[in-house]
């Protein structure tokens, strides 16, 4: 990750927390610079578990079979527009 790409935070968490990481991390060899790398790692995983959850509530009350037909013709629509690799 180049320097011009990244934002520095500050944040606070228990020292049980701060001790199972860094434990984590150490039994799989990682060294102190990965901790950066695991935590965004986690907070994307964490962001699109909410947002497949925020969208799974809003599709809730959609019969099975419209809602895959939405997810056929979405698919469809990427699929045409994405560039073809022969191009």
């Amino acid at each position: 990750m180049p320097h011009g790409d990244t934002t520095r935070w500050t944040v606070l968490v228990s020292k049980d927390t701060d001790i199972a990481v860094r434990s984590f991390l150490a039994r799989r060899g990682m060294k102190k610079g990965d901790l950066s790398k695991f935590i965004e790692e986690a907070v994307k995983w964490r962001v699109l578990d909410q947002t497949v959850s925020e969208v799974r509530g809003k599709f809730a009350d959609l019969p099975p079979d419209e809602l895959e037909s939405l997810v056929e013709e979405a698919v469809a629509a990427v699929r045409k527009a994405k560039p073809s690799k022969a191009a």
